[in-house]
């Protein structure tokens, strides 16, 4: 995990925003996938959702972090 925090703390709101996106996306069609069971790797699904909560963390603390830094900067 400390690898995929470190890469993805240096992206802009926007970038992990989209990435976001793109894997809830992922995690629908798998879903699907799994119900007409031509999914092969069953796992799959765990590991995106652990991904995409990591990636909702990381969005969460990017925009703390950027809400701090603009009340200080109006001080």
């Amino acid at each position: 995990m400390k690898k995929i925090t470190k890469e993805w703390l240096n992206k802009t709101i926007k970038e992990v925003e989209l990435e976001i996106e793109n894997l809830r996306k992922e995690i629908a069609r798998l879903r699907l996938e799994s119900r007409l069971g031509s999914n092969k790797d069953t796992n799959l699904l765990f590991k995106k959702r652990k991904k995409l909560a990591q990636m909702l963390t990381i969005l969460t603390q990017k925009k703390e972090i950027e809400e701090f830094q603009v009340a200080k900067n109006n001080s």
